[in-house]
């Protein structure tokens, strides 16, 4: 009779820690961005919070009337006789950075897929840095430019505007002054905007899926068959997003549109009439003569400014990350 020795069971192999162990340089460059993004957000925190305290006897006094109701009237100093109300320039500033995004809007899609598909290399580098140089312009040069240049050739497209569709309502006016209308400012934002929706945009469509391209060529496609098919639906919520960006910027433009647009306390929709307002204008203008209580109302309207266009880039910010997902 045999019998089977069973051979001694192995020992298994002790088991590894990995330890993540970042060297000096990582945990110092990771602290750094780490406090620039706290940094960051404290000084948002900071400047809503000064806006708030410093408006919080107007919005305590005239509660959602001062975002509904367009007078704007400091007789005595007192909260009891004034009468505060942003409605018609925050109205002036959603129509003013309208009409820049519709303007702006063509330019962008045609220049965004002109430099990225049909620009030679080293042509659109020199493009790109003439872009770059745009954005970094003051805006008081824009609206210089505006107010002497833009102003006076606008005011003729807008009375042949009015003269052929002045039976649309937004169109219409009651008088023949044309000059410092929403229609000029929003052409002078629609020109500062278009660096950075442009810039988007075009980052967006450099992103598109080589293999779909290529697809679409090897299926007999031409370049604008492939961009047509491929390029622009994959860029959609890029481009909305630059636009977006753009819009921000337009809404909290102040001297640009100080300097080419009427302020009128009134709600009004005629994009060619001369007056209207914004409320970054309306603080520029009030602010080195208002009364302490007028200074609390100009808090007020900016806190509300300061959140319009929080929303507006937060929107835009998920857009593009979300089609920079899309991508990886």
């Amino acid at each position: 009779m045999t019998s089977v020795l069973s051979e001694p069971a192995l020992a298994s192999p002790p088991r590894r820690e990995i330890v993540d162990r970042r060297s000096l340089g990582d945990r110092i460059f990771r602290k750094g961005v780490t406090l620039g993004a706290l940094t960051a957000f404290i000084v948002l925190s900071l400047i809503a919070s000064l806006l708030f305290f410093r408006g919080f006897q107007i919005f305590s006094a005239f509660g959602l009337d001062f975002i509904t109701t367009s007078t704007w009237e400091d007789v005595d100093g007192t909260v009891e006789n004034a009468k505060f109300g942003v409605a018609a320039m925050l109205v002036g500033s959603i129509v003013v950075a309208t009409i820049a995004m519709a303007v702006a809007f063509p330019f962008v899609v045609s220049s965004a897929l002109f430099l990225e598909f049909y620009v030679p290399h080293k042509l659109k580098a020199v493009l790109v840095a003439i872009l770059d140089l745009m954005a970094a312009i003051p805006s008081i040069i824009y609206g210089l430019w505006g107010y002497l240049v833009l102003m006076p050739l606008a005011s003729g497209w807008a009375a042949s505007i009015n003269n052929y569709l002045g039976w649309i309502p937004i169109f219409g006016v009651d008088f023949d002054n044309f000059e410092a209308s929403p229609f000029v400012s929003g052409l002078v934002l629609a020109l500062m905007v278009l660096p950075i929706a442009m810039s988007v945009t075009r980052e967006v469509y450099s992103r598109a899926p080589l293999d779909q391209i290529q697809a679409a060529y090897a299926l007999g496609g031409s370049r604008w068959g492939a961009i047509r098919t491929v390029v622009i639906p994959f860029g959609r919520s890029g481009l909305v997003g630059g636009m977006l960006l753009g819009m921000g910027r337009a809404l909290g433009e102040t001297v640009a549109v100080l300097l080419t647009l009427n302020l009128v306390f009134e709600v009004k929709f005629q994009i060619l009439a001369s007056a209207g307002g914004s409320v970054a204008s309306l603080i520029a203008s009030r602010f080195g003569e208002a009364s302490p209580l007028e200074l609390k109302a100009l808090m007020a309207a900016g806190l509300v400014l300061f959140l319009l266009t929080l929303i507006v880039n937060f929107g835009a910010s998920t857009i593009v990350a979300r089609a920079e997902r899309r991508v990886k």
